[in-house]
Parts: structure tokens; sequence; C-alpha cells
């Protein structure tokens, strides 16, 4: 008796593993698909301008890459964000002003920003950044870059600086005013998402 009792456990332990094995496995839940950084929107391509001027001197530009955009950075160390006017906007080509000569800029679009703040000394007339007219912004690298394309010094007159700002292609830009530092972002596309 306690012989068959064996077997029957036996078996029944046999059919129970074999039925488990029998049964598939179940999948491991999906991951879920990681969220894509959202790149802000809204800011359009529209001209954007603040109206008042710095006799503090343009000193630096700098640029820099972001998931959503690319930044230039213009340095007017002593002023503060209230200071600093400028007007940024598309245009098909841009001349300087005095002498109304042209300087090409290369891209898809051009944006011409103008800072209302001097590139030189006010009160010496020395040049306080070392740029020339119709040459590429020294310092300034932009290979591999998403969105821009060139960067060129046009001139400053009567107490503005004109840049050339070569992009792929019309984009959204904005433009924040911080204590010595103008910023402009230009996206790199028009959607929500990069």
């Amino acid at each position: 008796m306690v012989r068959n009792r064996t077997v029957w456990a036996a078996a029944a332990l046999i059919t129970a593993t074999l039925g488990v094995a029998a049964v598939p496995a179940q999948a491991a839940p999906a991951a879920a698909p990681q969220a894509t950084a959202a790149c802000p929107t809204g800011w359009g391509s529209l001209d954007k301008t603040y109206t008042t001027s710095s006799t503090e001197p343009v000193r630096n530009v700098r640029t820099g890459r972001h998931d959503c955009y690319d930044r230039m950075v213009i340095d007017i160390p002593g002023a503060g964000s209230e200071d600093l006017g400028y007007s940024v906007r598309y245009v098909d080509r841009i001349h300087q002003d005095g002498s109304g000569q042209y300087i090409p800029v290369a891209g898809g679009a051009i944006l011409e920003v103008r800072v209302h703040a001097p590139s030189y000394d006010p009160e010496t007339g020395q040049p306080a950044y070392p740029a020339r007219a119709g040459q590429p912004l020294p310092g300034v690298n932009i290979t591999g870059y998403s969105t821009f394309r060139d960067t060129r010094f046009v001139g400053s007159f009567e107490g503005d600086t004109q840049i050339g700002l070569g992009v792929r292609a019309r984009l959204p830009f904005r433009v924040l005013r911080l204590a010595e530092h103008l910023v402009i972002d230009v996206a790199h596309t028009w959607g929500t998402t990069r």
C-alpha cells in the first residue's frame, strides 16, 4: 500500500511539473516608451524688439548647442537687463549701417541681430570686440550645429552693433535679456518634439 501511494505521489508530481512546463511563460510587460523631450513652441518667427540702449560695449559673442535650439549669447558686461535693447528679425539681405555695404551671410534664412550697444568704447572709440566687418565672428565655431549655418559681423555704427546669423531655414526664435547678456535661441524645428 505504501508503495502504491509512493508511485501515485511520484506520478502526480511529474504530471504537475509537466503541466507547468507546458504552459507558456507570459512575456514581461513591454517597457514604456521613453518620453521625447518636449521642445518649446510659440516663439514664432516675427520681428522681436525692445527699445532702449546701453553705453556699455559688446565685449564678446559666443554660441552653444542645446537639445531643442542653437543659442547665441552677446556679452555686454556692466549692462543691466533693462538696458539691453535689440531688434532681431528675418531679412533677405543685410546691409551695413552707415555705408550701406552688402554683407553676404550663408544659410537658408538670415537673422539680422541688432544690439543697441556699441562694439567700441564710446569714450575712446577703441574696439571693445575684435571683429571685422564682413568676417565670421571671432572665436565662434558653429560646425555641427543643427540650426546655425553662418555668423558675420556686420558693423557698429552710432551705438548699434549689427550681426548676421545664417540659419538652416526660417525657424522660430526667442530673445532673452539677462543682466550683461543678450540671448538669441533659434529652434531646430517648428514641431513640439525634437
